[in-house]
């Protein structure tokens, strides 16, 4: 899941809060329960649903696609097995 500018899932809005955490790893159940807007919740739910792992990654550093394609841990891994 490629973002503008942002490299990854925070506990708070990185661009707003300069205390924010991020996250290297959650579970679908923790975006959901942590009330984490990475997408919408039924998004969520259906990558949840459907077991669909997603990186959430900074679409604007080059390189970052090929990246991902080549599994590099770059960004927040979302996955129901973690």
């Amino acid at each position: 899941m490629a973002k503008n500018g942002v490299d990854g899932v925070y506990n708070a809005d990185p661009k707003k809060d300069k205390t924010a955490v991020k996250f290297d790893e959650l579970t679908h159940r923790d975006v959901i329960s942590k009330g984490l807007r990475i997408m919408d919740s039924t998004a969520s739910t259906l990558s949840m649903d459907n077991d669909i792992d997603l990186v959430v990654f900074n679409m604007n550093e080059a390189g970052n696609i090929k990246r991902v394609v080549f599994g590099e841990q770059i960004g927040t891994t979302v996955s129901n097995n973690l």
